[in-house]
């Protein structure tokens, strides 16, 4: 029942900040009622659960804790991308690499998914249960790099034991070389300066 209540007050929030209708009773009848009739619809079609109405992560902390760094990070990767484009000699070392995951559940595995394809110079390919594969431009050092502190923080805001996935270790040297593609990663055919 905590589910649908939730869906339906963001559902309701969404409608009045997307609307903008703060005066006319008759569009604010129409904009709860379709509100209403969405929660039952999904309530009869048995999807309401913690997975659509990630109701676990609150209400507050993913706008007001994790939003902002993850808009730190965009702008910071941007810097990042910007400089390895303008440079006459375009360090580019792309490759894609397997990330393991730490969140205890889909919706956080969704949201790193998420937050790495956001993030500048990365594309998250494919999320495979403990496993995202990533596109980087520019790839060095380690995996944990990619998904690191990202990672760390939707952990915390799904709350989520981090002792319960070790780290991903370094990133092997044969697996980082743009020469030598392995199994787990691959690197792009193109030239490169």
């Amino acid at each position: 029942m905590k589910f649908a209540v939730s869906l339906l007050i963001a559902l309701i929030a969404n409608w009045l900040l997307w609307s903008g209708h703060f005066d006319n009773a008759f569009l604010l009848g129409l904009g709860a009622a379709s509100c209403i009739l969405s929660v039952m619809l999904a309530w009869r079609m048995r999807i309401v659960d913690e997975e659509g109405t990630p109701a676990q992560l609150g209400i507050i902390r993913p706008f007001f804790w994790y939003a902002p760094w993850l808009a730190k990070e965009i702008v910071t990767s941007n810097i990042a991308v910007a400089r390895i484009i303008l440079s006459p000699v375009m360090p580019l070392r792309r490759n894609l690499v397997r990330v393991p995951t730490k969140q205890k559940s889909e919706i956080g595995r969704v949201i790193l998914a998420n937050s790495i394809t956001l993030t500048p110079g990365t594309v998250s390919v494919r999320l495979e249960q403990d496993e995202i594969l990533v596109h980087g431009l520019s790839v060095y050092g380690t995996v944990e790099d990619i998904s690191g502190d990202m990672g760390d923080r939707i952990c915390k805001l799904e709350r989520c034991d981090l002792a319960d996935k070790p780290c991903p270790d370094k990133i092997p040297p044969d697996q980082t070389s743009p020469d030598q593609p392995s199994p787990s990663t691959s690197s792009d055919a193109g030239p490169q300066s």
